[in-house]
């Protein structure tokens, strides 16, 4: 027997439903059990009712974990702690999972040995969608490669082998629970601790955007966050020179993307992408010369 948590922390959402309903769908290779954890991050305990109903509904096993409040962090560090499994994997609350998500993520995690597996979360975009941020498809959500290694994950969907985080003593920081970037941070503790991440491209998770987020200036904002956190990874590794010239670094790049968002300027799409990742330089700068980190949420 194989058995799976899949951790979800829900803030006020009724979609949490539908993730859960994906999960009851999972087509699952024999001998494999599969229990929902769900932390509630409300300050009340608002889902509940809604997670109680869909469990008997689906006949799906899930426990119910009250974690407040409003942190992010707490409530994935209430999901390491309730969970029993020898995996643990994560999908946020508003993401549904395809049929064979857990069967890919076990396959690759099983054909390559590694610590977590990473799948890909793709971006739904609303019809009245700006057709420049469609195209563009900035929300999804794929790995980043260091040569043949990934250095660094996410918490959207993620199987993790947890004796390696127990034995690691990994939790995601409380400090960074507001902000964004626990992830971030949790997952480059993991790969600098000799931990390995692999990723299986079928283990496939949609996430529909929000209006509130089908922008420009969201996107430059979560962009520049994601910059204060690689900024605070330096400021970790580097000291006085080595900082000063990481920031001289991140400012050149920066620059240079400047450069091309002018020259694409005819060119919605081409313009956006390049103005997203000056943002990331320049979350970076302002990280390594002290600015406070961003509070993303």
């Amino acid at each position: 027997m194989v058995a799976v948590d899949v951790g979800i922390c829900t803030y006020r959402r009724a979609a949490v439903a539908d993730t859960l309903a994906s999960l009851a769908a999972q087509v699952l290779p024999p001998e494999t059990r599969l229990r929902a954890v769900v932390a509630d991050n409300d300050e009340t305990p608002s889902a509940r009712e809604t997670v109680e109903a869909a469990a008997q509904r689906l006949r799906l096993d899930v426990r119910y974990v009250h974690a407040p409040a409003r942190n992010i962090s707490l409530a994935r560090n209430a999901c390491l702690a309730a969970a029993e499994a020898p995996w643990l994997a994560f999908l946020d609350d508003d993401e549904t999972a395809c049929a064979g998500w857990m069967a890919a993520l076990l396959a690759e995690a099983d054909r390559g040995g590694w610590d977590a597996v990473l799948g890909p979360v793709k971006a739904v975009y609303a019809e009245d969608a700006p057709g420049w941020l469609s195209r563009g498809d900035f929300h999804s959500t794929a790995p980043v490669r260091h040569g043949d290694e990934i250095l660094k994950g996410y918490a959207g969907n993620v199987l993790l082998r947890r004796s390696s985080i127990v034995a690691r003593g990994l939790t995601f920081d409380l400090s960074l629970g507001r902000q964004g970037g626990e992830d971030d941070d949790f997952f480059y503790r993991l790969t600098d601790s000799g931990g390995t991440i692999g990723y299986a491209e079928e283990a496939v998770a949609y996430e529909p955007v929000p209006a509130g987020r089908a922008s420009l200036p969201w996107l430059l904002k979560r962009s520049f966050r994601t910059g204060q956190t690689h900024g605070a990874r330096l400021l970790q590794r580097h000291g006085g020179a080595g900082r000063l010239s990481q920031a001289g670094l991140a400012a050149a790049k920066g620059g240079a993307c400047l450069a091309g968002a002018a020259v694409s300027a005819w060119a919605p799409t081409s313009a956006a992408r390049w103005l997203v990742r000056g943002s990331l330089h320049a979350g970076a700068v302002a990280r390594l010369s002290g600015l406070r980190e961003l509070q993303l949420y």
